[in-house]
């Protein structure tokens, strides 16, 4: 059967589109598995440096699964976290930075890895009267630097964040344990602003809180009269 003009016309533009493309619709993985993981590693951090976070964090992962074994695939792990981190997505970046701790613990950038870890938490902590958990792994993160590698200069980095980590500690302390002071709660708050000076001595609440525990002593004292007048 013969093939109509118009429809042989139509079938000669389709193969010449083909050949203009050079078959690229075809591309085979194989062709993107020929790619070295230092192009990958270079092009990685160059859009790292160029804050297109999302794509970094492809890149390095696509050398993470198809070079595994390269002397690149460790700087790949390290730098996913990085890119994480810069991305602002603390919770998968501690993530990334505890895996790369525990797969890798006589790294050279362990001390820089552990000080990402406590910037992860430092950066979520709020106010001091919001829940004090990434205010008190920070502190315990950057304290954790500071006893294991105290002559690296991420311990001399880490030490403001570590003061005010704890100063934000020291905070919700002394706001808790003026909400008990406020209800009349005096034990319950004498409890608190004695732990404050024991736990957080150095911080700016010292004055404070011992005022208040004379207030609550005080106060307890004469409640403890009045039962005894009854």
């Amino acid at each position: 059967m013969k093939i109509k003009k118009p429809y042989r016309f139509l079938l000669a533009l389709i193969i010449l589109l083909f050949l203009v493309s050079g078959c690229s619709w075809f591309k085979s993985p194989k062709d993107e598995l020929e790619i070295p993981p230092k192009a990958l590693i270079e092009e990685g951090l160059k859009q790292l440096k160029a804050e297109r976070y999302e794509s970094a964090i492809q890149t390095f992962q696509k050398l993470k699964d198809r070079h595994p074994y390269s002397r690149y695939a460790v700087l790949a792990e390290l730098k996913l976290a990085d890119a994480r981190y810069l991305r602002k997505d603390y919770i998968e970046a501690i993530e990334a930075y505890k895996n790369f701790e525990m797969l890798h613990p006589k790294n050279e950038a362990i001390p820089y890895v552990i000080f990402q870890q406590g910037m992860c938490y430092y950066n979520q902590i709020k106010t001091p009267d919001r829940e004090k958990t990434p205010a008190l792994k920070a502190a315990q993160t950057f304290h954790r630097l500071r006893q294991s590698y105290p002559q690296s200069k991420y311990a001399a980095l880490a030490e403001p964040y570590l003061i005010e980590a704890q100063n934000q500690l020291a905070g919700h302390e002394f706001y808790v344990a003026k909400f008990y002071f406020k209800k009349k709660a005096y034990r319950a708050a004498l409890g608190r602003f004695i732990n404050l000076i024991k736990s957080y001595p150095d911080t700016g609440y010292h004055g404070k809180a011992m005022a208040y525990i004379r207030i609550c002593q005080e106060k307890l004292a004469g409640e403890a009269k009045e039962k005894q007048g009854q």
